[in-house]
């Protein structure tokens, strides 16, 4: 979906709610903030950083240490551990020493809950439980910015509350949060709902 004229300003520590039907534009712009789409006109500025014009070796190394993706379908790899999950964005961009990696991963599965799981692999968890294990992946490197597609897609509703009330503390502690969503009662805990149709902002 391309997206036409958007004009968008998001602060530092707001959650950001994208509404919108399927094929809105919700994952278009979400992959631009974050540099995996690149855009064919205009600019896409996250901090001081002008994200279209890094090389593409930057590119990835600015998102690994900037930007927290949390997927719709986990994306984990089924054949890690969640706390080795966890630990593959600190292993790419070395943002901590190799002797920290694992407590730390441990930590980020306990803030979210799902301590107990660290060395279980994907595939013996929860749906629930593989999307906490995400996000404390997205979180690994402590990115200024956590963009999220669908995350609760999967989820049944008391868990989907659960992750949202997670990303509202994150919000409140100053990360950035933009999140993709069709659920309605989101409004209770973002600061602010943008809602795209035909890949313009309404």
């Amino acid at each position: 979906m391309a997206l036409k004229d958007i004009n968008l300003q998001i602060r530092d520590g707001e959650f950001v709610g994208l509404i919108g039907k399927s094929g809105s534009g919700k994952s278009t712009l979400l992959n631009m903030i974050g540099g995996i789409d690149r855009p064919s006109s205009g600019a896409v500025e996250v901090g001081n950083t002008s994200v279209q014009d890094l090389k593409e070796n930057k590119l990835a190394h600015w998102r690994g240490r900037t930007v927290g993706f949390v997927f719709q379908f986990f994306q984990l790899l089924p054949t890690l551990t969640a706390a080795e999950n966890v630990m593959l964005p600190m292993d790419f961009c070395k943002t901590f020493p190799v002797r920290d990696r694992r407590q730390r991963a441990v930590s980020l599965l306990e803030r979210v809950g799902v301590g107990q799981q660290a060395d279980k692999l994907p595939a013996t968890l929860s749906g629930g439980e593989q999307q906490r294990v995400a996000i404390a992946r997205a979180l690994a490197n402590e990115p200024a910015v956590v963009l999220a597609d669908e995350p609760t897609g999967n989820l049944d509703s008391v868990t989907a509350q659960a992750v949202f009330d997670l990303f509202r503390e994150m919000a409140t502690a100053g990360t950035t949060v933009v999140i993709a969503t069709h659920e309605a009662d989101i409004t209770r805990v973002i600061d602010r709902t943008l809602e795209i149709s035909d890949g313009a902002l309404v």
